[in-house]
């Protein structure tokens, strides 16, 4: 008997085992291991150290999940504004059965480059042009 208390001893304030893992494996009522840590006089310092790091562990991960909904929240207000846009560049370039040097140059942004000298976009040829591609777009004001 002796024994037993001892191995539960050992398994509670060296092991840092909780009650209920300590009683399944044993086999022995939590009660009894209740009783029996109870009259050690670590008990209570062992109990607020538990309840200190469970506070702490608490915090991070409620700090976590609260960074994990900021994320997710980001990733919709993204997935939003790049919807917004895709609806406005639709209804823009489907507007009309010709579509404006303007719009073209707006549409495909990447492919001009501009030229403060003489307020214009210039078409770069590298990317390779077909003939209905503007080479030059005036800048509007």
């Amino acid at each position: 008997m002796e024994n037993l208390k001892y191995k539960i001893i050992n398994l509670f304030f060296i092991e840092h085992l909780k009650v209920k893992d300590i009683a399944d494996n044993l086999n022995i009522s939590s009660a009894y291991i209740t009783k029996i840590i109870k009259t050690d006089e670590r008990y209570f310092q062992e109990k607020n150290s538990r309840k200190d790091l469970s506070k702490s562990k608490r915090k991070i991960d409620k700090n976590n999940y609260i960074k994990h909904k900021r994320e997710i929240k980001k990733i919709e207000d993204n997935y939003e504004f790049v919807k917004s846009q895709h609806i406005q560049d639709v209804k823009e370039l489907s507007g009309c059965s010709h579509l404006s040097d303007e719009s073209y140059r707006k549409w495909n942004y990447s492919a001009y480059i501009y030229n403060p000298l003489k307020h214009r976009y210039k078409f770069n040829e590298k990317l390779g042009r077909s003939s209905d591609v503007p080479k030059y777009i005036k800048e509007k004001y």
